[in-house]
Parts: structure tokens; C-alpha cells; sequence
């Protein structure tokens, strides 16, 4: 069936201003024959999100979705699967939702702050080994996956490829910058990805008057500081497979208990769903890739259709 869309774009948002000054000027040549004295002092534009908008033809009044990635990856990771089945983002759009792909803070086509002491810590890559264990496709130090896990192993080159650099100070500021996008966007349904997850909330408890719903897939962290009142705020965090894995998971999986509790607590309609004490066995931190995404797909579609009011119908991003 073709997909038909109604518009396509993209646009920036958020960050801040910063002024460099009292650095020294030096020659960059751009090839044998140019070269400039370039002077790296003046302003500049840091912090930024990049998105990328689709609305389909049949978007009606449906609440727009935007996709926040997880750490060290991109809005890539929403597009094609890793071994090339169609990613969510096709499959919410096929359902009918205008979707937002975001590149956050440092990430992507939104680039990342190359002036000195803006951010002061460093970057940090993934490695195929910690991707193995992290995102609980097998063993730490072993080269045999979790029996009946889901990610389909031709493709972990390509997932190796989609990650990027990420720095852990820029968190602040990337839920800042998310904000800034919901302003754009209008009112969504913000679907996230682990370190995306926090991202998303800690945007939530700033401004929850442009969040219409939250779906957390797999978060990796969560606001030390209570929310703010939240009546009726349909929330869904899901929660994949092998979590007694690893010490971290273990963690992870006690606090989203926690963290569900407090959003109840704060008057949110706050579900959390383990998939395999749904029947859904086997899968791993990329649930989005693994070989029963599209399944995982149409449940968090129902959700979202029975939870979540209609809107306006969807509009270009201011």
C-alpha cells in the first residue's frame, strides 16, 4: 500500500547564543589552491535540535508523534531496522500520525559544539562489545546471544555504524532544546528511546502543557526531582526482556517501578508494561529493531489511539 504524505520538512530549534573571544587566528586551507586566515572568535549557535517532519494525507485531528532517539545514537535509529524492515517511523505514519524525527543536542544533522570550553566534559563512543551487553543481545564476554533473544544478529554492524558521540553534560540542555521543539510542533505524543527517556520527562516536567502523552521505551534514567502535577497525562513505559541481566538493568528496572508510582502519584494515567509478563519474550534494549517490531509497533499505536485525545488537525511547525 503506498504511503502518501501531505508535507515534508524539516527545521531547527532551540540552543542558545555563546561568544567566542581572544583566541588566536591561523591559516586553514580548504584545497592547494585556497587557503584563509580564519579567525575562530565571534558568535555562535550551540545546543540545537535538528527534526525532520512527515504528515500523511489521512493525519485528520490524530495528535502529532515526536521521536526522541537514545544515547549515543540519532533519528536514524526510528527509519529502516538494521538488517532493512521498515522502522517505526514508517509504521506510525503508515497508522495514520504526523511524526517528528528528532536529531537532539550534539547529535546528527543538529551537529555537535566543536568550540572550546563550552562543555566541559568529553565524548564517549560505544563500543560492539558494550552495545552486546547494554543492550541485553547476550552475555557480557560471551559471543552466544540470550537464547530466544529477538535482535536479528546480521544487522549488528550496521546498528555499530548508526552511533555517534555523545557527552553526558549536555543532558540539560537536550531537554531544553526538546521543549523548544514541542513549541514548534504543537501538543504531542513524545515516544522515546532510554537516554531519550529522561530527556523526555525532564522536558515534561517543564512544560507539560505541549506533552499529550509520553511514551518511554527502555529509559535509562529518570528526574531525581518529583513532577509536577500531571492530571490524566496517559504515560506508557515499556520494558523489555533479560532485565535480571546485569546489575544496571536490575537498577533500571526497580526505578521505572518507582518512577511509575510517582507519576500516579502526580495524577498521570501511568502504565508500565514488561513485555514478557505480556507474553512477548526475547526482547532486547532495541525493541524498535528487533524482529517483532512491527508487532511492538501496533500495540503502542492502540495505545496511544485509546489514550490519547484528538487534536487540532496537525499544523506546519511554527
Amino acid at each position: 500500500m503506498t504511503l502518501r504524505l501531505a508535507r515534508r520538512g524539516s527545521f531547527f530549534a532551540g540552543g542558545r547564543r555563546v561568544t567566542v573571544a581572544g583566541e588566536p587566528t591561523r591559516e586553514i586551507r580548504f584545497s592547494a589552491q585556497a587557503a584563509i586566515e580564519h579567525d575562530p572568535n565571534g558568535t555562535f549557535h550551540v545546543e540545537q535540535a535538528y527534526v525532520q517532519s512527515f504528515v500523511p494525507e489521512d493525519a485528520g485531528t490524530r495528535p502529532p508523534l515526536v521521536l526522541v532517539h537514545g544515547g549515543c545514537l540519532t533519528g536514524a535509529m526510528w527509519e529502516t531496522t538494521p538488517d532493512g524492515r521498515a522502522g517505526w517511523l514508517e509504521h506510525f505514519l503508515r497508522a495514520g500520525y504526523p511524526v517528528h524525527v528528532v536529531d537532539g543536542v550534539e547529535r546528527g544533522r543538529a551537529g555537535w559544539c566543536a568550540l572550546p570550553g563550552i562543555w566541559p566534559d568529553s565524548p564517549v563512543a560505544r563500543s560492539a562489545e558494550e552495545i552486546w551487553s547494554l543492550y541485553r543481545i547476550g552475555p557480557a564476554g560471551s559471543a552466544d546471544p540470550f537464547p530466544g533473544q529477538r535482535f536479528p544478529l546480521a544487522g549488528l554492524g550496521t546498528l555499530l555504524m548508526q552511533h555517534v558521540p555523545r557527552w553526558f553534560s549536555t543532558i540539560p540542555a537536550a531537554s531544553d532544546t526538546l521543549a523548544a521543539v514541542l513549541e514548534r510542533t504543537g501538543p504531542a505524543v513524545v515516544v522515546s528511546h532510554s537516554n531519550g527517556g529522561l530527556i523526555s520527562l525532564e522536558a515534561t516536567w517543564r512544560r507539560p502543557d505541549l506533552v499529550a502523552g509520553l511514551v518511554c521505551i527502555e529509559p535509562s534514567g529518570f528526574p531525581e526531582r518529583p513532577p509536577p502535577p500531571l492530571p490524566g497525562l496517559p504515560v506508557l513505559t515499556v520494558l523489555g526482556d533479560f532485565l535480571d541481566a546485569t546489575p544496571l538493568w536490575r537498577g533500571l528496572s526497580a526505578a521505572a517501578d518507582q518512577a511509575d508510582r510517582r507519576l500516579r502519584d502526580a495524577g498521570a494515567a501511568a502504565e508500565l508494561w514488561r513485555l514478557p509478563e505480556q507474553g512477548v519474550r526475547g526482547n532486547t534494549h532495541m525493541p524498535m529493531m528487533d524482529d517483532n517490531a512491527a508487532e511492538i509497533a501496533d500495540r503502542i499505536v492502540a495505545w496511544i489511539g485509546a489514550r490519547v485525545p484528538a487534536s487540532r488537525p496537525s499544523r506546519e511547525p511554527a
